[in-house]
C-alpha cells in the first residue's frame, strides 16, 4: 500500500514575470499563464509596461489571487532592461524609487495589496556582481519599503545582503535559465542561457524542488535551495510550460502555493 503522505511532501511558489507588453492584448495573453502560477511581478514602466498595463495587470493578477510584487529595472524599454548602465546611484535610487511609487499609487487605488519586490534583468544580475550597488539598493529598501519580501538568487550576494540587512527574502530559482558552475545564472549573451525546451524546463524545475539542485555548466551538479521558481512570461513557450509544470506537479505531488 502507497504512502498517500508522499504525494504532498514538497510545495513551492511559482512567479512570473507579467506586465511587460504594452496594450490591454498583452494582458489578456499574460492573464493566460494566472491560472497556473501563484505569484507575479509586474514591470512598473521601466524597462517595460505602462500605466494601463500595469492597472490591468494588477486587477487580473488580483482576480487569480496572486500573491503580487512589484518588478522595478533599468528604464531602458529599448534593450528591455537587459542591459546594464551606467548610473551614478543617486540618478539608479531615483528612477527606481519613481518605479515603485507609481506602482503603489495604482495598487492602492485599487485596494490591491502589494506582496514583494524584485529586480528586473541587468538590474537583478548586476546585485549580484556589486557591493556598492547591494549595499545602496538595499538601503533603500530597508529605508521605505521594509514591509515587503524581497525575491533574490538563492544563494546569492544580494540574497545575504537582505539577510544581513534584516529584511525579508524570498529565495527563487529558475525553470527557464542556465547555471554557472558558481550558483549564478548564466549571462544571456551565451548562446545556451536561455533554455529552449518545454522538457528541460520541466525537468529542472522538478529537479530544483525534489533534488535542491541544478545541472549547470559542464554537466556538474550543483545544490540549490529554492522558495520560488521563475518563468519568464516572455519566453515563447511560457503558457506550454505553466500548464505542464502545473499537470506534472499535481502528478508528482508538488503543491503550487
Amino acid at each position: 500500500m502507497k504512502n498517500a503522505s508522499k504525494q504532498t511532501t514538497f510545495s513551492i511558489d511559482i512567479n512570473c514575470d507579467l506586465g511587460e507588453g504594452s496594450s490591454l492584448n498583452d494582458c489578456e495573453k499574460d492573464a493566460l499563464l494566472m491560472p497556473f502560477i501563484s505569484s507575479c511581478n509586474i514591470a512598473c514602466g521601466g524597462h517595460a509596461g505602462n500605466e494601463v498595463v500595469i492597472r490591468k495587470s494588477l486587477l487580473n493578477a488580483k482576480k487569480h489571487q496572486l500573491k503580487i510584487g512589484a518588478h522595478p529595472g533599468y528604464a531602458d524599454q529599448h534593450n528591455f532592461g537587459r542591459v546594464s548602465l551606467e548610473l551614478t546611484q543617486s540618478v539608479l535610487i531615483d528612477d527606481i524609487k519613481r518605479q515603485l511609487m507609481l506602482f503603489e499609487q495604482i495598487a492602492d487605488s485599487l485596494g490591491i495589496e502589494i506582496h514583494h519586490i524584485k529586480f528586473h534583468g541587468a538590474l537583478y544580475n548586476d546585485l549580484e556582481q556589486s557591493y556598492e550597488l547591494r549595499k545602496v539598493v538595499v538601503g533603500l529598501l530597508k529605508k521605505n519599503y521594509a514591509d515587503l519580501k524581497v525575491i533574490a538568487l538563492a544563494g546569492g550576494e544580494f540574497l545575504r545582503a537582505c539577510h544581513d540587512s534584516g529584511l525579508t527574502y524570498i529565495a527563487e530559482a529558475f525553470m527557464d535559465r542556465r547555471y554557472l558552475n558558481n550558483g549564478q545564472l548564466m549571462p544571456r549573451t551565451e548562446q545556451s542561457a536561455v533554455i529552449g525546451s518545454i522538457e528541460h524546463c520541466l525537468l529542472q524545475a522538478e529537479n530544483i524542488v525534489k533534488k535542491g539542485q541544478v545541472l549547470a555548466q559542464d554537466n556538474r551538479w550543483i545544490k540549490l535551495q529554492a522558495e520560488t521558481l521563475c518563468l519568464h512570461g516572455d519566453n515563447d513557450h511560457a503558457y506550454d510550460v505553466a500548464k505542464r509544470l502545473h499537470q506534472q506537479f499535481k502528478q508528482s505531488g508538488i503543491l503550487i502555493q
